[in-house]
């Protein structure tokens, strides 16, 4: 068999089996190599070469982490947290259930939106906001399934959409230099302004999975009893957090001027730099404790950037074996000069990888070393070929088992053990995400 489908299954058998990602990308990059012909020392060397490729990225995951950190310092999220909680819960006395029940969804979908891009805070303020308001919800019966999607919704779709925060690293630091790297040979060059405007069309899939989840699948009224909360950081944000105002005025100057340099430059690490010392400046944290900062960062966000780092080397593996093209050669022979379910076949296959290894943003160097010379020999244009790689990629986030996107909010539904993981947040994500991720994606990558 071809190299690189060995190499994908061994590394995604290995993480559905509950292995650690990094491990599974390391011993697929392995299997990959030996079987593609090359020689241990063959194989390391060419994984040692390409590890170095995913250095920036875990550089610019390592300052959002610590930006994120020095904004939690500055009590900014605790305050809105608390803002929320006290209008809902002085709203639940009125007579008009159902107008709370929407304010507080909305209020969901629009706090997981900012923790991707304008407060890159991740899946960091669910264990502040969520618990607490489970007695709201309960009060409501507001079925958690929907407040699943629309967490979810939030984590997810504005990082494919917007170059800022979380969707800067996604779509110029990975996505763009990934699918440039791969078409560099073949002649395919994409531009940064390219990146948001392909995958709007996947995205409004999204969207339209969002309004079935909440308007009709699960619309209805559950019930769940009144039970403690067994996780002790639903009490954290009972206490209203008071940030001086100038730390408040610096925190909101902070995130503008680097939302504006990511913007303009399209780095996060310079943005999240320019970030962290307008903080320190505004008497968030003092300047000497930069360190400590940054090893908070690094640790929150260290899992995803190994995972990162080790996914470049598996790419490199895997173009170094020279078995691609073979199975670019072999798809050809299969699918002839149907586009149509060639397109598909590669969303399909995304969706196999990125359910495995449960992470976007991991696995786009592998997606983009197999995808971009299949679109490039199957006539797709550059906006395609970004709609299929993006599109595939995205789709480990939306409904894996093993993604922030879906642990996050089981961590702060499941607080009274009312909200299992599978049933009630990655089977619904699965069905109103996924599957619109694929034919939308689909749509997009025949149109444009």
């Amino acid at each position: 068999m071809n190299a690189v489908i060995i190499a994908v299954l061994v590394m995604v058998a290995l993480s559905l089996a509950r292995v650690s990602v990094v491990f599974a990308l390391i011993v697929g990059a392995l299997v990959g190599g030996l079987v593609g012909g090359l020689s241990l020392d063959q194989t390391l060397e060419a994984f040692n070469d390409g590890v170095g490729g995913g250095a920036q990225v875990a550089l610019a995951y390592a300052t959002l982490g610590a930006f994120a950190v020095a904004i939690s310092r500055s009590g900014l999220p605790d305050m809105l947290a608390n803002v929320l909680i006290r209008m809902l819960g002085k709203e639940t006395h009125a007579a008009n259930q159902n107008r709370v029940k929407w304010v507080l969804l909305a209020a969901v979908v629009l706090v997981a939106i900012l923790s991707q891009n304008a407060i890159p805070v991740h899946i960091a303020f669910i264990p502040v906001l969520i618990p607490p308001l489970l007695v709201v919800m309960n009060r409501l019966q507001l079925d958690r399934r929907a407040v699943a999607c629309a967490l979810t919704f939030g984590l997810t779709a504005p990082y494919m959409l917007l170059p800022v925060g979380f969707g800067a690293i996604f779509l110029n630091d990975i996505l763009l230099a990934n699918l440039n790297s791969a078409g560099e040979p073949l002649g395919l060059e994409i531009s940064r302004e390219m990146l948001p405007m392909a995958m709007a069309i996947p995205v409004v899939g999204m969207l339209m999975g969002l309004i079935v989840a909440l308007t009709f699948s699960y619309r209805g009224r559950r019930d769940y009893a009144a039970k403690p909360l067994a996780n002790t950081s639903a009490g954290h944000s009972a206490t209203p957090a008071k940030p001086h105002m100038l730390g408040l005025v610096m925190s909101g100057v902070a995130i503008v001027a680097a939302l504006g340099l990511q913007l303009y430059s399209g780095s996060m690490i310079l943005g999240g730099l320019v970030g962290i010392a307008l903080l320190s400046l505004g008497g968030i944290f003092k300047w000497r404790e930069a360190d400590d900062l940054f090893t908070s960062g690094m640790r929150m966000m260290a899992l995803i950037g190994f995972i990162m780092i080790s996914a470049a080397g598996f790419a490199e593996v895997m173009k170094t074996t020279g078995d691609i093209d073979t199975l670019v050669s072999g798809a050809v022979d299969l699918f002839g000069d149907n586009r149509g379910l060639a397109a598909l076949v590669m969303l399909l296959v995304g969706l196999f990888i990125t359910l495995g290894i449960g992470s976007s943003f991991s696995t786009i160097p592998i997606i983009a070393a197999i995808f971009v010379p299949l679109a490039v020999q199957f006539d797709f244009s550059p906006m395609a070929t970004v709609v299929l790689v993006g599109t595939a990629a995205a789709l480990g986030d939306a409904g894996s088992p093993a993604s922030d996107s879906t642990l996050g909010p089981t961590a702060g539904l499941n607080v009274d053990g009312q909200h299992d993981h599978m049933w009630d947040s990655v089977v619904p994500t699965f069905l109103h995400y996924n599957l619109p991720l694929i034919g939308f994606g689909w749509l997009a990558a025949m149109t444009l």
